[in-house]
């Protein structure tokens, strides 16, 4: 490779090298902009975490589902039970092979039942 094909290279990379050197951000603005980030994620993690406390502290029925659509529909009932509690259900059920299945598959498989007991 001739010499001075060897300079053009690497006065170009000279050049390139030059414009994209990054040029630091004062001290005080990093710290300033580290503080911004955790007030954003501390204050409204402070804000759940007190709504949280305030709706145990009402008791654990602080929603009523006692109404009558709470009653009679089996999609609102399912839809409030934990997973645990589904596959509780099912196992009362009958269903088979409700272990392996999701959340979804399993209250679907478990309407679809309901559904066909209420029809006999």
């Amino acid at each position: 490779m001739p010499v001075s094909d060897q300079q053009d290279r690497s006065d170009s990379e000279k050049r390139y090298s030059e414009e994209r050197s990054l040029h630091p951000l004062p001290r005080g603005l990093v710290e300033l902009y580290g503080l911004v980030a955790v007030l954003v994620v501390l204050i409204p993690e402070w804000l759940a975490d007190g709504t949280i406390s305030i709706s145990q502290a009402a008791g654990p029925e602080f929603l009523p589902m006692r109404s009558r659509a709470w009653r009679t529909l089996p999609e609102l009932r399912l839809a409030a039970m934990s997973l645990l509690e589904l596959r509780q259900l099912a196992r009362q059920m009958r269903v088979v092979q409700y272990a392996s299945c999701h959340r979804e598959q399993l209250t679907s498989r478990m309407l679809r039942r309901l559904k066909g007991r209420n029809a006999l």
